[in-house]
C-alpha cells in the first residue's frame, strides 16, 4: 500500500533499453517497492519505426531471467504484439489477424496457468461483441482519416464483464487501455496501466508497444513519433538480489544509463544487493 502521495516520476528518452534502465536504477536507489505514479517517454526510433535499443542491456535483462525461470523480453511483448506474425504476414494486416485468431488456442494452451484470462493482443483484436466482429484495431484503422475526432482512436483491454473479479491477485490486465493520437510529427501511443511489474515486464512491455505502435503507425501511413507508458503503480516485482546475474545486469546499467541520465532524486551510489 502507498503510505502517501508520490511526486510522478516523468523518464523521457530515446533509447528503449536507457528509458527502461533509468526506471529500474530509481527503483533500486531509492526507498521503497513501488514508483507511483510513473510516466516512461520513449521517442527514438529507426526506419521502420522499431525502438532503438542497447544490446548489451537487453542481453543482460534476459541473462537474469533466463537464470530465474521467467519470460524473456520477446515474450511479453508478443502478449502486446505478436511482430513474428506481422513478419509472416509480409505488410497484410488481415493475414496477421487470420494469423494470430487461428493460432490464439494454442498460445493459450500453451500456458494456460498465466494466459487462461487472454493475452493484450487478443483483447484488442478479439474483444466480443462490437465492430468489426470485436477487432478494435481494424475499426481504428477503418475510421481513420484527416480530421476524424481523434477521441475514436482507443482501445480497451480491460473488460468488467470479466475483470471487476474478488480474487487477491488478478495479474491480467494491468494495460486497461491504449489510443492512436496522429499529429503532425507522427503517431503518438498512450497506453495505460493500473499497476506494473518494472523488473518482470516493464521492458517488455514497452517494446511490445513501440511494435503495436510501429504496427498502426504502418497502416496509417505515417512515422511513429512517440510511445506513453503511464502507470499508476510501478511494483518492483520478483527480484533475486543474491542473483549474479543481477549484478551483472546493475554494472551494464550503471555503464550504460550514468548517474547523470538518472531522474531527479536517484542517488549516486550503488544497490546493497543483499539488503
Amino acid at each position: 500500500m502507498i503510505k502517501a502521495p508520490m511526486e510522478p516520476l516523468l523518464i523521457e528518452d530515446d533509447n528503449l533499453s536507457r528509458a527502461w534502465g533509468r526506471a529500474f536504477l530509481h527503483m533500486l536507489d531509492n526507498p521503497g517497492t513501488e514508483i507511483s505514479p510513473l510516466v516512461v517517454s520513449i521517442s527514438g526510433f529507426d526506419a521502420d519505426n522499431q525502438a532503438i535499443e542497447s544490446a548489451d542491456i537487453r542481453a543482460a535483462l534476459d541473462a537474469v531471467f533466463t537464470e530465474m525461470g521467467n519470460w524473456d523480453v520477446e515474450t511479453v511483448a508478443f502478449t502486446i504484439f505478436p511482430q513474428r506474425y506481422w513478419k509472416l504476414a509480409s505488410g497484410d494486416r488481415k493475414r496477421l489477424f487470420a494469423l494470430y485468431k487461428d493460432a490464439f488456442p494454442r498460445l493459450q494452451a500453451m500456458n494456460r496457468q498465466d494466459n487462461r484470462r487472454g493475452l493484450y493482443f487478443e483483447r484488442l483484436t478479439m474483444y466480443g461483441p462490437s465492430p468489426c466482429d470485436g477487432n478494435q484495431l481494424e475499426w481504428i484503422l477503418s475510421q481513420y482519416k484527416p480530421g476524424v475526432i481523434r477521441s475514436k482512436f482507443q482501445a480497451t483491454t480491460f473488460d468488467p464483464c470479466r475483470d471487476q473479479l474478488s480474487s487477491a491477485r488478478l495479474g491480467f490486465p494491468c494495460l486497461q487501455h491504449v489510443t492512436f493520437i496522429p499529429t503532425g510529427a507522427g503517431l503518438v501511443v498512450n497506453a495505460f496501466y493500473a499497476t506494473q511489474q518494472l523488473f518482470d515486464k516493464a521492458y517488455g512491455n514497452y517494446l511490445g508497444l513501440v511494435q503495436l505502435g510501429a504496427f498502426m503507425a504502418h497502416e496509417m501511413s505515417m512515422p511513429l513519433a512517440r510511445v506513453h507508458a503511464y502507470v499508476g503503480v510501478a511494483q518492483k516485482g520478483t527480484i533475486n538480489k543474491t542473483s549474479e546475474k543481477l549484478r551483472e545486469l546493475v554494472s551494464v546499467l550503471r555503464r550504460g544509463v550514468g548517474s547523470a541520465s538518472l531522474p531527479k532524486g536517484s542517488a549516486d551510489h550503488a544497490i546493497a544487493l543483499t539488503s
